[in-house]
């Protein structure tokens, strides 16, 4: 079984383009799948896969998951097994008619204008390289709606100043996002001062960095944002998705639509971005 995972997540790498994120997400779902399937046979108790499978399901139940949790398991059980069919190493699915545990849709919290300018007021307090660099990376999300992942991946070269726009690589997904005219300007003088002051090995192409002049980590952002908010005085639940997803909530008030919205989130399906025809719930 663990080959098969491992060509499974291979697959999702490679001609899916998923993220780092999930496979790392399906990797440890499908090991514990594994990890029971192996310990119930050393039993040596004569079952069905599919007998086998609706005791790992209720096994998960009972060991106290949240409804969202258990459904990404089945989820990706589910994933799995098709791979395996499609590969022809299954005649069909064993879990082809398992229902997984509804799950309601939190409308996502978003920043108020207000709100984002206490946030960004934080940093400004400070003169610090780490701190101005902060200031553009927050400005940079709440402009672009960029996922955490893609703005600490970015490289110098990803910023086309005389186009003003950023190139972004998802997985296998690439995409074109202008920028105002206000954040290409942080841009182009944070990528002509401060950034140079953090750089210490020319051949670094990160476009943050961190006070090592490395690249800037996804949880050293996640940090970041954490602690300013913090501060701020908006509570500990404010994260790079936050921003995210105040992007996306000034676009829908602004009278965008749904497909230019997905284009500009980067959603594979326009199924993740009805979420935010809902009224947007603020922070607090």
């Amino acid at each position: 079984m663990e080959r098969d995972i491992d060509a499974f997540l291979h697959y999702l790498a490679t001609a899916k383009g998923s993220s780092q994120n999930t496979v790392a997400a399906y990797r440890n779902d499908l090991e514990q799948l594994a990890a029971y399937v192996a310990a119930e046979r050393v039993k040596d108790i004569i079952r069905s896969n599919d007998t086998l499978l609706k005791s790992y399901l209720i096994n998960l139940r009972g060991k106290g998951y949240s409804a969202a949790t258990t459904a990404r398991k089945v989820a990706s059980a589910k994933s799995f097994f098709k791979f395996l069919v499609d590969q022809g190493k299954l005649k069909e699915n064993p879990l082809r008619n398992v229902v997984s545990p509804r799950v309601s849709k939190r409308t996502p919290k978003f920043l108020s204008p207000d709100e984002f300018r206490r946030l960004l007021a934080e940093p400004a307090k400070s003169s610090t390289l780490e701190a101005k660099r902060d200031t553009v990376m927050l400005e940079l999300l709440y402009a672009t709606g960029l996922r955490a992942t893609e703005l600490v991946s970015l490289n110098v070269e990803d910023i086309d100043s005389n186009q003003s726009c950023v190139h972004s690589v998802h997985g296998n997904s690439k995409r074109r996002i202008p920028l105002d005219h206000r954040t290409s300007q942080l841009l182009r003088s944070f990528l002509q001062n401060d950034r140079l002051d953090l750089l210490y090995d020319e051949k670094e192409e990160a476009l943050f960095l961190n006070r090592r002049g490395g690249r800037l980590t996804r949880q050293g952002f996640w940090q970041i944002i954490k602690n300013y908010a913090r501060k701020a005085g908006l509570g500990t639940q404010v994260t790079p998705q936050t921003l995210r997803h105040s992007f996306a909530a000034r676009r829908i008030q602004s009278g965008s639509d749904l497909r230019s919205l997905q284009q500009a989130l980067g959603h594979a399906y326009v199924s993740s971005t009805r979420i935010y025809q809902r009224p947007p719930s603020p922070t607090r």
